[in-house]
């Protein structure tokens, strides 16, 4: 890629949209992430108790639905990044190729 052409995207404000709104986001999800997991580390870390304890009168423990959780959640935050990344993300991209390309 020539010079011209990476000044050219790095000055279109849809580019800018992009690169702040992915960030901030890319950075929220991380977040809630880097609270889930190390909550749940801390947790085991300080209260093993509350993840031993039995769910009524059965042999599972809360460690295991929570420790599920956390995979569930990791899931769920993922698919929310790729549907984002596949309807806004994307829009702005084709509209920086679009302008860019004139």
């Amino acid at each position: 890629m020539d010079a011209s052409l990476a000044a050219r995207i790095a000055a279109d404000p849809n580019y800018q949209k992009l690169k702040a709104t992915r960030s901030r986001f890319g950075w929220t999800l991380t977040l809630a992430m880097l609270v889930v997991y190390y909550g749940f580390i801390l947790l085991i870390a300080f209260d093993k108790a509350v993840l031993a304890a039995r769910i009524g009168s059965g042999v599972m423990t809360w460690g295991i639905p929570i420790g599920f959780g956390v995979i569930v959640f990791t899931i769920l935050i993922t698919a929310v990044y790729v549907r984002r990344a596949n309807s806004e993300f994307d829009d702005l991209s084709e509209k920086i190729k679009q302008q860019v390309l004139k």
